[in-house]
């Protein structure tokens, strides 16, 4: 599968771009563990365009976690040209148009998964940034703003005609924000239409390696973009790559090993951001994560976890859940 030059293997796996969770030090940990590639935190161009210094910080990458992309959202067309102008200096692989959030401080104002309700200025902001940067454009939506107007397959069709790499498409309407389950089906009819002949990503409720496997199998998607199920567990993209590729399961790899790799999410947060900030970010994937889950009486140790905010301190709580297993 490509994306423009982009060469991937054979059923490849994407890290979905998440507000507060997708910093560096998650991308690169997800990028370890077998994801084809990652995104940023999705980036406000009206913010950009008026060198917002967190705005800005979102657009650091590294060599090390290619192919990465870079995404952005807003609902003006010369804001939305001007920042993928801004993006592309950043030297991304790719540039990604979010019209696919469904949070109401972002839809609410016409943006993300808003502009579903405008389908000619959502064209015009996509024909023209793919005329305006060298770098591939690919979008990311959802199948409509309500079941009433589920307009994907058609939306598809009008996407690729504007000169768009690739599609991703979240299995859910802007309406059901992510209650319910993702529909998959609307999914599946783009990639079976004649008429495409760019990538179709499906994005959605893959929480599991048979999930994955499934989405593949029965949509024949070219690529899957897996998002909450990451929290506190980067390395699900290894279970994922191990069981499509029938490859033996790491028997090796249990709570210990786990518990390494989210003190070393913490260790990374807080040397690329600052201690209070790095652990605010960690605190997501903590809370998240599965690897708690099996530990007896253990919401006191949680509610202190989560309300550290030193670093020393964190990691004790994190060593003493350890010793209580060990």
């Amino acid at each position: 599968m490509k994306i423009g030059e982009i060469e991937f293997g054979p059923r490849p796996v994407f890290l979905a771009p998440m507000e507060d969770v997708t910093d560096i030090g998650f991308r690169l940990l997800c990028k370890r563990f077998g994801a084809s590639m990652v995104y940023t935190e999705f980036v406000s161009a009206e913010a950009l365009i008026r060198d917002v210094k967190s705005t800005q910080q979102k657009l650091t990458i590294s060599d090390e976690e290619r192919p990465v992309g870079i995404q952005i959202y807003g609902r003006d067309v010369d804001a939305m040209v001007e920042a993928a102008k801004i993006v592309e200096q950043a030297g991304p692989d790719l540039i990604d148009l979010n019209f696919g959030c469904p949070v109401k401080k972002v839809a609410g104002k016409g943006a993300g998964a808003g502009m579903l309700q405008n389908i000619p200025k959502l064209l015009e902001i996509t024909r023209k940034v793919v005329d305006a940067v060298k770098l591939p454009v690919t979008v990311k939506t959802r199948l409509g703003w309500n079941h009433e107007q589920l307009i994907i397959t058609e939306l598809a069709e009008q996407l690729q005609d504007c000169g768009i790499k690739a599609l991703t498409i979240h299995g859910r309407t802007r309406a059901q924000m992510y209650t319910g389950e993702a529909d998959w089906t609307l999914i599946g009819e783009v990639k079976r239409n004649p008429r495409i002949h760019i990538p179709i990503i499906g994005n959605g409720d893959i929480t599991s390696p048979e999930e994955a496997k499934q989405a593949f199998e029965t949509y024949g998607v070219d690529a899957i973009m897996v998002g909450r199920a990451t929290f506190g567990r980067p390395w699900i993209f290894k279970e994922i790559r191990d069981y499509i590729d029938n490859n033996a399961v790491d028997s090796n790899f249990g709570f210990n090993e786990k518990l390494d790799i989210l003190e070393e999410q913490l260790r990374i947060n807080i040397e690329r951001i600052d201690e209070t900030r790095g652990i605010l970010h960690t605190r997501r994937h903590l809370a998240a994560t599965p690897i708690f889950k099996a530990i007896p009486n253990f919401r006191q140790t949680r509610i202190a976890m989560l309300r550290a905010s030193k670093m020393d301190e964190l990691m004790a709580i994190l060593e003493d859940t350890r010793k209580l297993l060990g």
